[in-house]
């Protein structure tokens, strides 16, 4: 009995290698300060449940023969995998947030993210929370446990081998990073135009301070098109999300 209790917490922390990354370096859940006791205990029950769900998957499992270095190696690399879809996805939306930033003239205004202390591109962050609101509206996390559960079940402890191919990674930056622009399409093509009338009438009036009104106009433009490009591409914030979490299961 003993011996089984040994195993049972053997598989947890091993297992907690697959999950507990996501928690600590994935958006959208560092998008919240949470303690870091709170993510470890909430990691370590969550893979205790998963555990306890598929004993002949984990902690039936004879560990000690198949080595737990490369065990822990490959459960880490499984976990960074899922880490990775998310990265790119929300990637994708700091990139777009930070070329609408440069183009209206926010180049310099940044925020800090309070979890990671990295300092993050204004309206990408706007993006960033936005899909995060909407991953969490769509039962992303209950999505994202049955990745988990479907991942025990078909890739038990000591199977893992890694990704046997980069395609689908490949893929899915495209199609985030497409997906992404498509967002900020509508702000992006007004500021250009805003940008092409400032170049004309600097044209025909030298003597206007074409750098001052050049400020005031895009700054103007981009809070009158962001909110438009947040309410007509709600169904692209919904893809993005909907493709990592489609991604997932093709990555591992």
């Amino acid at each position: 009995m003993s011996n089984e209790f040994a195993n049972w917490i053997m598989a947890i922390l091993l297992l907690s290698l697959r999950i507990a990354p996501v928690f600590a370096f994935a958006p959208p859940f560092t998008l919240i300060r949470v303690p870091a006791v709170i993510r470890v205990l909430f990691g370590l029950g969550l893979t205790a449940w998963l555990v306890t769900s598929y004993p002949e998957q984990t902690y039936l499992l004879n560990l000690a023969e198949k080595g737990l270095v490369q065990i822990a190696s490959m459960e880490l690399l499984l976990g960074l995998t899922i880490v990775l879809a998310f990265q790119i996805a929300f990637a994708a939306l700091y990139t777009a947030g930070r070329t609408l930033d440069v183009q209206a003239g926010f180049g310099l205004a940044l925020l800090v993210d309070p979890t990671t202390r990295a300092r993050t591109p204004l309206v990408g962050t706007l993006f960033a929370y936005a899909a995060a609101a909407i991953f969490f509206a769509m039962e992303g996390p209950a999505e994202l446990i049955a990745i988990w559960s479907a991942s025990v079940e078909n890739i038990p402890l000591g199977v893992a081998q890694g990704p046997s191919s980069l395609l689908p990674l490949f893929s899915h930056i495209s199609i985030t990073f497409l997906l992404a622009f498509g967002i900020a399409a509508i702000p992006m093509l007004a500021l250009f135009l805003t940008d092409i009338t400032i170049a004309a009438m600097s044209r025909t009036l030298p003597q206007m301070h074409v750098l001052l009104l050049g400020f005031q106009a895009k700054a103007m433009m981009l809070l009158l098109f962001l909110p438009i490009a947040f309410a007509v591409s709600s169904a692209l914030f919904l893809q993005i999300m909907r493709t990592t979490l489609d991604i997932i299961p093709r990555l591992l």
